[in-house]
């Protein structure tokens, strides 16, 4: 078995992002059989439990941001240290939604059984801690320590921004900032050091390296915003995963603080005082009244507002083989907002 077969990276391409996808799939080919060969270095007591993780992943988007960022003509399969990078890179991410899943209670994901749901919650944690530990022990084995360093800062924040979010489950006197402040952390973080690494690793200039890293954390910043967009207007036969988790989990998102904004005074204290009273018909009364206000238009152009900038990051670029790869990636974001903009 040399590819992850339910990787859902083939679902991308099918999707009409060929152009981006096919380049870059004898590198993703390589990933999957370096990540199945990872597997078998595992305890016996979580090899199955690693090969679920794995064989119900998404769509590669992190690994891809590493390949892109330092791309070569002659493609970066055979580069096994750029191989390594997007293994480490990807089971962070994992590990990271397999923890996630746990938090918001969620029972699906890319169309399976979460992790939490299939093995329980305990188990589920072990399981994230197994891939964060990987991911740092292969990490380690650069010849440069800045790869360990980075990754292991990365991680720390990303769990930082958990946390805070965390925290602040069910209040809702938080400001536009503080919800920018923890996307940045526990999304945008990951992307950033994807494709800051994946340049620095190939050799790529030290400008593109700075340049690669913003594009990474506004492309993260853009994602976070569009899946916040996902949790309260897509259907779960389109994404594949449980929504309507952020508003039940006490998750007030972008769309949600702007809904709490233009809602009358007396209803917002209304609905909330139903919220904190444990009312589970709140939720569908919220959900109601965001489509009385142009909130799905207004976050669109927080979105639109973080992809420019991504964009223009790498703007200046265009001679570096893979700047025009991640500037179609930050369309195929911006495609997939499309989808669910139809529906709305």
């Amino acid at each position: 078995m040399s590819t992850i077969v339910n990787s859902e990276a083939k679902k991308v391409a099918s999707a009409g992002f060929a152009e981006v996808y096919d380049p870059v799939k004898p590198y993703l080919d390589a990933l999957d059989s370096f990540l199945l060969d990872q597997v078998a270095t595992l305890e016996p007591e979580v090899q199955d439990h690693a090969h679920y993780v794995l064989g119900h992943s998404g769509k590669r988007l992190r690994p891809m941001l590493v390949a892109y960022s330092g791309w070569s003509y002659d493609g970066i399969e055979n580069n096994a240290e750029m191989v390594k990078l997007g293994a480490v890179i990807e089971l962070v991410h994992l590990a990271t939604l397999v923890h996630d899943d746990i938090l918001d209670g969620a029972d699906t994901r890319h169309r399976q059984e979460t992790v939490a749901k299939k093995y329980g919650p305990a188990a589920a944690v072990l399981i994230g801690d197994v891939l964060f530990s990987h991911a740092l022990k292969l990490a380690a084995e650069f010849d440069t320590n800045a790869v360990c360093g980075m990754v292991a800062h990365a991680t720390a924040r990303v769990c930082a921004g958990e946390i805070a979010q965390t925290y602040q489950r069910g209040e809702v006197n938080y400001s536009r900032e503080f919800y920018y402040r923890v996307i940045q952390l526990k999304t945008a973080e990951l992307f950033e050091v994807a494709c800051q690494l994946g340049a620095q690793i190939s050799g790529q200039p030290s400008a593109f390296c700075a340049a690669a890293g913003q594009f990474g954390r506004h492309l993260g910043m853009a994602y976070q915003i569009f899946d916040d967009l996902v949790d309260l207007y897509a259907e779960e036969s389109m994404i594949g995963k449980t929504l309507g988790t952020d508003l039940k989990k006490g998750k007030f998102t972008l769309p949600l603080l702007l809904l709490l904004e233009s809602l009358p005074v007396a209803e917002k204290e209304s609905l909330l005082t139903r919220y904190k009273q444990g009312d589970a018909s709140v939720a569908a009364a919220f959900s109601k009244r965001l489509y009385d206000f142009p909130i799905f238009e207004t976050v669109v152009e927080s979105f639109e507002e973080q992809l420019s900038k991504a964009s223009h990051a790498i703007g200046g670029f265009s001679d570096v083989p893979g700047s025009d790869r991640l500037q179609m990636i930050a369309q195929l974001v911006r495609a997939q907002l499309a989808r669910i903009r139809m529906n709305n």
